[in-house]
């Protein structure tokens, strides 16, 4: 129960993780912002967002405050920064890759074990892209937003989607997240840890994803599904509010972009320090404990 205990995060370890995840997984969609896009026909081959940084917060660290932490530092260094934040419609994105990397933690219980890793990306990717294919399905379905159809295509918004969901898999899930992430986890765990004060992550002590993914969950879950829903409906019908678009990349150019990094990195520094500070902390009470 004691080595339980002493695996359980601190208020403050917790805070810790929230914002490395929100610093690092924002510098991470800035640099999205400069790979380049290819567009064949109807199908856009680009890079959404760098998974693997995400997944590893989850997969090392606190599932939940990671998951937070890194849709929040998409909105606030890559969106409101940029002076690029669509308001309400942005809730969407927050709540279904929030929803998506917290799931893909509960499903490892072992860093090391590339099964469960290779497991927790893909579906951990899949739930953020499959609600939104759902939500811009549903979109065209209740008409709130017109069909770009495909001459000679039945159904095109569903053939559409459907490409735009593979593709987004293989780039953004495969490429750009299980990839990276089964060499970076085993590499790290471990290792990593012990510099922020706490353990590891023990699979025997370690809630497995049965435990936690229950009704409980599930109603949840499908409430905030929802919510995610109507918040995009409500945007794409222009009844939003707390719109912030002055589009500051388009008047002074992609070094712009370099403020996000910056502050992203102001941050990252902050929470670096803060981590030290309370490791440091800690060391005379294990010291006394040891004695």
């Amino acid at each position: 129960m004691s080595h339980l205990r002493s695996q359980q995060l601190s208020q403050s370890q917790k805070l810790m993780v929230f914002i490395l995840s929100m610093s690092l997984f924002g510098i991470a969609n800035i640099i999205t912002e400069i790979t380049p896009e290819f567009v064949l026909g109807p199908v856009e081959l680009s890079v959404s967002y760098f998974a693997f940084v995400p997944l590893t917060m989850v997969f090392l660290f606190s599932p939940l405050h990671a998951a937070l932490g890194a849709p929040l530092g998409e909105i606030i260094f890559a969106d409101l920064l940029m002076g690029d934040f669509g308001g309400l419609g942005e809730l969407e994105g927050f709540i279904e890759f929030g929803m998506g990397m917290y799931v893909a933690g509960l499903l490892v219980k072992d860093p090391t074990n590339k099964k469960q890793l290779a497991l927790g990306a893909l579906i951990g990717v899949g739930i953020d892209q499959m609600l939104s294919t759902i939500v811009d399905v549903g979109k065209v379905w209740f008409g709130i937003e017109e069909l770009e159809a495909v001459p000679g295509v039945a159904e095109s918004i569903l053939v559409l989607e459907g490409i735009s969901f593979t593709t987004e898999m293989l780039i953004s899930g495969v490429l750009f997240g299980l990839i990276p992430t089964l060499w970076l986890v085993p590499k790290l765990y471990g290792k990593i840890e012990p510099l922020m004060g706490f353990e590891p992550r023990n699979p025997a002590t370690f809630r497995s994803s049965a435990e936690v993914i229950n009704v409980k969950f599930i109603i949840p879950a499908v409430f905030l599904g929802f919510v995610a829903m109507i918040a995009e409906f409500m945007a794409t019908l222009d009844v939003n509010f707390a719109v912030w678009e002055p589009e500051f990349i388009d008047q002074f150019g992609m070094q712009f972009l370099w403020v996000g990094v910056s502050a992203a990195a102001i941050v990252l520094l902050v929470a670096i320090i803060g981590i030290v500070k309370l490791k440091n902390s800690q060391n005379p009470q294990d010291k006394s404990k040891g004695a």
